[in-house]
């Protein structure tokens, strides 16, 4: 241990949701954190992510429900998009959150480093460039939470202006007339989704055989009809290979076998990679994958003794919710009280593109591959009275259950939902597939009504050879 080092129990560089989680749940646990992170707390998930993107898809969200009111016998003139105000009411939420989650950490006594923490021999974090000045602590236990930052692909350089990331994407003061997604993602869809319904003519170019993948087969074809209802042209199976300015503004994309499209703006999403490169790491036994993943264990344990990783930084679901649950995982770890390892495999999935998209375990596709008998039930919004209230009957709840020897329906081993709200409707599938419940034991509990979450619970118990409505 270095003399002048300021010790504490934990040490946690990086404040997103990974570890701002593992700082909150180990000050409530007792121990004394500190907590060091160059820029704003709350990390990619709150500045120049979830928040902020899905903000967005709200405003897109109103101006549907305005364009539509005369359905509901409601005259309006057509709306007329400030995408400026727009960015000042997503920055206020941004910012009402971020002084909350401060306000919180300085409740619970977690000491916030502003700068750049990088990892040494003996858990010494030395902290540089930032306001706190340059410093060097020490923790019993240190918790690397450094988070990602956007991929970027060969022939795209990122100006701001003609080619944009997520992070350029979301402060935009004006939406351009006509872009490329390059990449059909989680991401890619929702700002594809969010271009599209605020008046952007969009199209998505995928190397991969389908967009979103990791979804249901039957679920990502909703997906792809609503897409190119509203215009959304969506070509899969073809590689980007450059793009060319116009003198006359704009740009031209090539991709495929030589095609083309001449667009205002690209907008590069193809994911995330780990910001990995900052650590330091001199010194100690960390491991870091060609992949730029810190590599730990099924506890989030790195090579080095006491020092563990989570969140963007590892290879699981880039996902803010599994970061909280890595952050948790970590310091129940430290804490000696032998906790239960994330299964990766069956975590909540949310995708808040039109129509919404979430699931939680396999497909049917990975679960017969995995080597499954399988029985699946499908049952359409089209027949949900909320739904239908909304005027939002598009979509549908996909169950995946394993065959018992009898031949009936035996574990749900997974739940895909594309619709109305179904990011709000995960949570009961979610238990469920956790759980390892059989369909006999969700379809005897009683399902409010009329709501969308019925539609579940009716697709279960049709799996039980006996069904309702459906």
């Amino acid at each position: 241990m270095v003399p002048t080092a300021e010790n504490f129990d934990v040490v946690v560089i990086g404040g997103g949701p990974g570890g701002y989680a593992a700082a909150l749940y180990g000050a409530s646990a007792g121990l004394s954190i500190a907590l060091v992170e160059k820029g704003t707390i709350g990390g990619t998930c709150l500045n120049v992510g979830c928040i902020p993107a899905k903000e967005l898809l709200e405003t897109a969200a109103v101006r549907r429900a305005i364009s539509s009111a005369a359905e509901f016998g409601l005259r309006t003139s057509e709306p007329e998009l400030d995408f400026s105000v727009t960015q000042i009411r997503k920055q206020s939420v941004i910012d009402g959150l971020v002084a909350g989650l401060t306000g919180l950490l300085a409740k619970r006594k977690v000491t916030v480093f502003d700068g750049v923490g990088t990892l040494g021999a003996g858990h010494v974090v030395s902290v540089s460039g930032g306001a706190s000045g340059e410093i060097e602590l020490h923790g019993d236990a240190v918790i690397l939470a450094s988070g990602s930052v956007p991929r970027v692909i060969g022939g795209f350089d990122v100006d701001g202006a003609t080619v944009v990331t997520s992070d350029e994407l979301l402060s935009l003061q004006s939406l351009p007339a006509s872009a490329v997604v390059i990449g059909g993602g989680a991401i890619g869809c929702e700002f594809a989704s969010m271009m599209s319904d605020l008046g952007t003519r969009v199209t998505i170019l995928e190397a991969l055989p389908q967009i979103l993948p990791g979804c249901d087969e039957d679920i990502t074809r909703v997906v792809l009809r609503s897409f190119k209802q509203r215009g959304i042209d969506v070509r899969t199976g073809v590689k980007v290979s450059g793009h060319e300015l116009q003198f006359t503004g704009g740009t031209t994309v090539t991709f495929g076998d030589g095609e083309s499209v001449t667009v205002d703006m690209v907008v590069v999403s193809v994911g995330r990679r780990p910001l990995s490169e900052v650590l330091g790491l001199s010194g100690t036994a960390v491991q870091v994958a060609d992949s730029g993943h810190v590599m730990v264990d099924e506890r989030c344990r790195t090579g080095e003794p006491g020092v563990w990783a989570v969140g963007d930084l590892i290879a699981t679901p880039a996902l803010a919710h599994v970061a909280f649950a890595e952050g948790m995982l970590a310091i129940r770890d430290l804490l000696g009280e032998d906790p239960p390892p994330i299964d990766h495999s069956r975590v909540p999935w949310c995708i808040y593109c039109h129509p919404e998209v979430s699931f939680v375990g396999h497909s049917e596709a990975s679960a017969r591959a995995a080597g499954f008998d399988v029985v699946v039930s499908k049952h359409r919004y089209a027949g949900n009275g909320r739904a239908l209230i909304l005027g939002e009957p598009e979509g549908m709840v996909k169950v995946i259950a394993e065959r018992d020897e009898d031949g009936s329906a035996g574990r749900i081993l997974g739940v895909h939902m594309v619709g109305p709200w179904v990011t709000e409707q995960l949570g009961q599938a979610y238990l469920a597939v956790n759980w390892d419940a059989r369909v006999d034991d969700v379809a005897a509990f009683i399902q409010p009504h009329p709501t969308l979450s019925e539609l579940f619970g009716e697709s279960v118990l049709a799996l039980t050879g006996r069904s309702l409505h459906g």
